[in-house]
């Protein structure tokens, strides 16, 4: 089974019904099914998402990035740190980077106060985080490959690369 094709089916589509997705993989429906329960307990595939542009709702919500610097500890280095932060419910998604800081957090609120009282009370807190720089998304273009606005014309149309 082409594990690969698999999942990049299923990042494009995770709705995408096993019978087709089955179709194409050239594979049956039991085979599929079992290769899905593999992934899953295997951590491959973690969850399956909705990408929603909550713009277009009634509902608020604040997006922040914020940039943590931290000083790695012996033994742990900022395995442990990470841990204390990801664990935080208003952190969303977090990575450990190369460059003039370790970690971008995305952490999400209701208000923008609501991040701010997270950031100086419970993140800029924790042991071995040692500054933190917090940017608040003002409107969101793309997400996860998701074009969300239209362009002035109406279309989303990728301009034409050529050699």
């Amino acid at each position: 089974m082409d594990e690969k094709l698999m999942l990049s089916l299923l990042q494009k589509n995770a709705r995408m019904k096993i019978t087709d997705l089955a179709a194409a993989l050239d594979e049956s429906k039991d085979d599929v099914i079992e290769k899905l329960t593999e992934l899953e307990k295997k951590k491959v595939i973690c969850g399956y998402h909705t990408i929603v542009n909550w713009d277009l709702t009634n509902t608020e919500i604040v997006t922040a990035l914020i940039q943590v610097n931290a000083s790695p500890e012996r033994e742990y280095g900022y395995d442990r740190i990470a841990s204390h932060i990801y664990k935080f419910d208003e952190v969303d998604t977090m990575y450990l980077l190369s460059g003039s800081f370790e970690f971008v957090c995305i952490v999400k609120g209701k208000t923008m106060q609501e991040v701010a009282h997270f950031v100086a009370s419970k993140l800029a807190c924790v042991d071995g985080v040692t500054g933190t720089s917090t940017y608040f998304v003002l409107k969101q273009y793309k997400n996860n490959g998701v074009v969300l606005i239209e362009d002035e014309d109406g279309k989303n149309d990728r301009l034409v690369v050529t050699p």
